[in-house]
């Protein structure tokens, strides 16, 4: 049985997004560690990181807008991800820990510059196979990838290599990436020849809900609680190991591996209104994780990984949906630029309510993902209206 053109291509980016995790999870895994052994303090792990998310966000709102006004998509697309891979086999050559920060810093900023044009490109193939189960299939293959990366680096350390030899070891999933890459590039130069033109909203009536949507798509981010606050908790309330707190990370990306797919599929079936689930789950996986019941404590967790792959996929196909082909780019760095600054401001709200107790964790929760249902409903209501 032979496969669609378009559905090739989604397989062929999800590919590159399996081993480009493989890649830069894994670094990520041990990054903290090694650059403490490199003489950084944990004030300058924290600043490094937080430096590179924020840089990286920020830098998506002039890829986007580079893509759609010069219309190299691939070309941007492969730069960034050369940058952003390459970046991390180097980190074993490093002699301190300031080379390190900058590695670090271009990684980011490397993804940053692939993820507008990558996420136009896929959206074209998108079109054909339904967006919601395009992008949650790539997204299924991503969580695969950011899965295999850190039990690859466990591996290498287990067997007695040190950190420089994992990060060296993370060459070899890189060059494979890249070279799915250039695959892909040769096979589909002109991507957007894959799409389905179908009847869209007015051009008015489309913004509006655009920015609707992305106003609830903000307050999803900000109430969506990052793993390390999650982790805290369950080490010291639950009283789960290292290993068992790692073990329930992996338990969480399959779980946001399956949701990807299957609310992709809800998704091109009745459209918007699938987004309250991202609300929903969110809310519901707080509540379960920041209890002091075990078991809540562990469905919890798998209900988070649920609303991540929520968020990964079925929020980037309502951008697919809600924006005109030639404008996508675009639209794909401003709303990753959105959403990232959301979730940071979001996740620290949630480490100070941490400080007063779990439970205002889950009241700020639910009322950031609540609230954005009001948005969420302005934006469904003016999309069945223009449908009419």
């Amino acid at each position: 049985m032979s496969l669609s053109p378009a559905v090739r291509f989604i397989l062929l980016l999800g590919f590159v997004s399996l081993f480009a995790d493989l890649t830069y999870e894994g670094a990520r895994s041990i990054l903290g560690p090694y650059l403490a052994t490199l003489g950084a303090s944990a004030f300058v792990v924290a600043v490094v990181s937080g430096a590179g998310e924020f840089a990286g966000q920020a830098l998506r709102l002039i890829s986007g807008y580079l893509a759609d006004r010069t219309r190299r998509h691939w070309d941007l697309t492969l730069a960034g991800y050369f940058v952003n891979l390459l970046a991390v086999p180097l980190l074993a050559l490093v002699p301190s820990w300031q080379s390190a920060a900058l590695l670090v810093i271009a990684e980011r900023l490397g993804k940053a510059i692939r993820t507008p044009p990558r996420d136009a490109m896929l959206a074209h193939a998108a079109s054909v196979t339904g967006t919601g189960w395009g992008f949650g299939l790539h997204e299924a293959m991503d969580q695969i990838g950011a899965v295999a990366g850190p039990l690859l680096v466990m591996a290498v350390l287990a067997l007695g290599g040190g950190y420089r030899h994992a990060f060296g070891w993370l060459l070899i999933p890189a060059a494979v990436a890249l070279a799915v890459l250039i695959l892909a590039r040769r096979s589909f130069p002109q991507p957007e020849q894959l799409e389905i033109r179908r009847l869209t909203l007015a051009s008015p009536g489309q913004a509006r809900a655009f920015w609707w949507f992305l106003a609830a798509a903000s307050l999803i981010g900000a109430g969506f609680v990052d793993y390390p606050l999650l982790a805290f908790h369950l080490e010291r309330t639950a009283h789960f190991g290292g290993a068992t707190v790692a073990a329930l990370y992996a338990a969480a990306m399959a779980a946001d591996a399956f949701s990807a797919v299957l609310l992709g599929r809800w998704f091109d079936r009745i459209g918007l209104p699938t987004l309250i689930a991202p609300a929903l789950l969110t809310t519901l996986g707080a509540t379960l994780a920041f209890s002091s019941n075990s078991r809540f404590v562990l469905l919890g967790v798998i209900f988070w990984g649920c609303a991540l792959g929520a968020i990964e996929s079925i929020l980037r196909a309502a951008v697919a949906n809600l924006v005109i082909p030639e404008r996508r780019a675009s639209a794909y760095g401003f709303f990753h630029a959105v959403f990232g600054a959301s979730w940071f401001v979001g996740s620290a709200l949630a480490g100070k309510a941490y400080a007063y107790g779990p439970e205002w964790v889950v009241a700020v929760v639910a009322s950031l993902e609540l609230s954005s249902l009001i948005f969420l409903w302005q934006a469904i209501r003016i999309t069945h209206r223009g449908l009419r």
